[in-house]
């Protein structure tokens, strides 16, 4: 590979600044370096350069030489916002409150060759890409690249989100530095997540390149785009991905954080406090990059095992990669970061995992107690046999055969009841579906349900699953079988913690899974004796138990 080449058509930038600028300018050796020219009224105009500031002269700059400028320009974009056409150029101004323009900020555009060396490899994993770093560092020349080797060397159908035309320059014609790639521009900043998915919609890209996502809607939009199987290249503010973990409105792009309640045995044993913070779900961006420099960066392979070390307190391994001379990249790793990272279950789903309860301390409710870990001799039997199959009722499919992957646990996902050893369900899921539910019983399909639609939850059911595949069935056991008594059981059960956890502490209704008008009977006569009351909502096999607060 060779060098980097740099083209950025210096002269027609030049050409717009007033006649003294362009003077003291001229007299500066390191043009190669200029980042931005900073024209601000009644002040002495600035060249800016990597790690310093050099004074233009020294006559303040009038109104006249702004107008001058903003003259050549033209009309400036709701995000104020101008180029100049066929360049890579970008000037922001400053406004009084009046909307005139009191100060500019020249940025040089520049295209350059090379650096595409350092993440060659990621793209052709063809896994979404993020860039993070601080301004001026060079995120969106990488992006320009990127996008140029994509569509022209890797022959991939690129659409380039350009919402201040900065990624391919002004006009309607873009910049060759993209190469074929297409690009669509943005009417204003609020558009972008809109043209975003109207660019899925109506262009059947492989990869979509954004600049500067920024917003919870643009945030959303990404996962939308990622979910549907599109590649995603795109850079966010944040000089770190620690900065985005605790930025609420984008941490969404590596996975969200919610906050966890341990149970006393499982806080115990990891040794902190019972509310934790954990990863939500699976990151938008499986891949990320910090840019300390045009020419040093740091690479996350997996973004999901760096938040969930860093939420745990541990230093997540990074790999440093950077440019040499002659075009190629070299890696190393920080002296500190050497060594193997000790990681028991490689994701932190795994890491709510409780340690195995005694005879004595088994949970009693079969909807919606925690399960505990199955013994890793069960786990090695369950593997010799044929997989579990599953049906999943108002649980997402994906979060299922994400913990049976990281695991390789011997299960699979079924779509037809006929075919399925068991239904996993959450309560909200199976009140919805009374059709299942009933062919179910018919069938003497269990039936497993669990808390909530999360990671954690599943993986736990999961491992009960496989354990009791593996093993006789134990006198309490977590599946609800719908056949028989068991569902007076799971019906009481369930309604006994809607009252002592939802009801009475917080003061709010809840609706139960629909049951038989037996089971509905013992439910009132439990709800009686907590002195509080209860109606029936919905006729014959979708009536359901709706319990009050005081």
């Amino acid at each position: 590979m060779g060098t980097q080449r740099v083209t950025d058509d210096l002269d027609r930038l030049l050409d717009l600044l007033p006649q003294s600028v362009q003077f003291a300018l001229s007299l500066e050796a390191s043009h190669d370096q200029l980042l931005e020219v900073v024209l601000d009224l009644g002040r002495i105009p600035e060249a800016r350069y990597p790690g310093r500031v050099s004074a233009l002269g020294d006559r303040a700059i009038t109104r006249d030489d702004l107008a001058v400028v903003v003259d050549k320009l033209g009309r400036f974009g709701a995000d104020n916002r101008a180029g100049i056409e066929r360049t890579l150029h970008r000037i922001s101004a400053i406004r009084n409150r009046q909307g005139e323009v009191v100060g500019l900020t020249c940025r040089v555009g520049r295209a350059v060759f090379g650096t595409v060396a350092m993440v060659r490899d990621l793209l052709d994993s063809a896994k979404s890409l993020l860039l993070m770093g601080r301004p001026g560092v060079g995120k969106t020349t990488a992006l320009r690249e990127i996008a140029r080797v994509l569509a022209d060397e890797m022959q991939r159908r690129v659409v380039v989100i350009d919402t201040s035309n900065e990624i391919a320059g002004d006009g309607d014609i873009p910049h060759p530095a993209i190469g074929r790639a297409r690009r669509m521009q943005v009417s204003s900043p609020e558009r972008q997540h809109q043209v975003m998915i109207e660019a899925v919609e109506n262009h059947m890209p492989e990869v979509i390149v954004i600049d500067e996502i920024g917003t919870e809607l643009e945030a959303m939009a990404a996962r939308t785009i990622a979910e549907r199987g599109v590649m995603l290249v795109a850079t966010a503010h944040g000089n770190a991905l620690a900065n985005l973990i605790k930025n609420p409105t984008l941490s969404d792009l590596v996975g969200g954080i919610q906050s966890v309640t341990l149970g006393d045995d499982e806080a115990r044993r990891r040794r902190t406090q019972k509310t934790v913070l954990e990863r939500a779900a699976e990151p938008t961006f499986p891949l990320a990059v910090e840019m300390h420099s045009r020419h040093r960066w740091s690479i996350h392979a997996d973004v999901a095992a760096t938040v969930d070390q860093l939420l745990r307190g541990q230093k997540p391994r990074v790999e440093q990669r950077e440019l040499t001379s002659e075009g190629g990249m070299r890696r190393f790793e920080p002296e500190d970061l050497k060594g193997p990272l000790r990681r028991p279950y490689g994701a932190v789903a795994s890491s709510l995992r409780s340690p195995r309860l005694g005879p004595s301390s088994e949970p009693k409710s079969p909807s919606l107690s925690p399960v505990d870990s199955p013994q890793p001799q069960l786990i090695d039997e369950a593997v010799r046999t044929s997989a579990l199959q599953v049906l999943c009722c108002g649980i997402t499919p994906q979060l299922v055969e994400q913990v049976i992957r990281r695991h390789r646990w011997p299960a699979r996902l079924v779509d037809d009841l006929c075919d399925a050893d068991v239904v996993l369900s959450v309560r909200q899921g199976l009140g919805r579906a009374s059709a299942l539910r009933r062919q179910a019983k018919d069938q003497h399909v269990p039936i497993l349900v669990i808390k909530a639609d999360t990671l954690p939850q599943i993986e736990r059911a999961l491992e009960r699953l496989l354990s009791r595949r593996a093993s006789a069935p134990e006198p309490n056991a977590v599946l609800v079988d719908l056949s028989g008594n068991d569902d007076e059981l799971a019906g009481l059960e369930e309604c006994r913690l809607a009252i002592e956890q939802v009801v009475m502490p917080q003061g709010r209704p809840v609706e139960l899974v629909p049951r038989t008008e037996r089971v509905r009977g013992l439910q009132a006569e439990l709800v009686s004796r907590y002195r509080l009351r209860c109606d029936v909502f919905g006729q014959a096999e979708h009536g359901r138990l709706r319990v009050f607060p005081p």
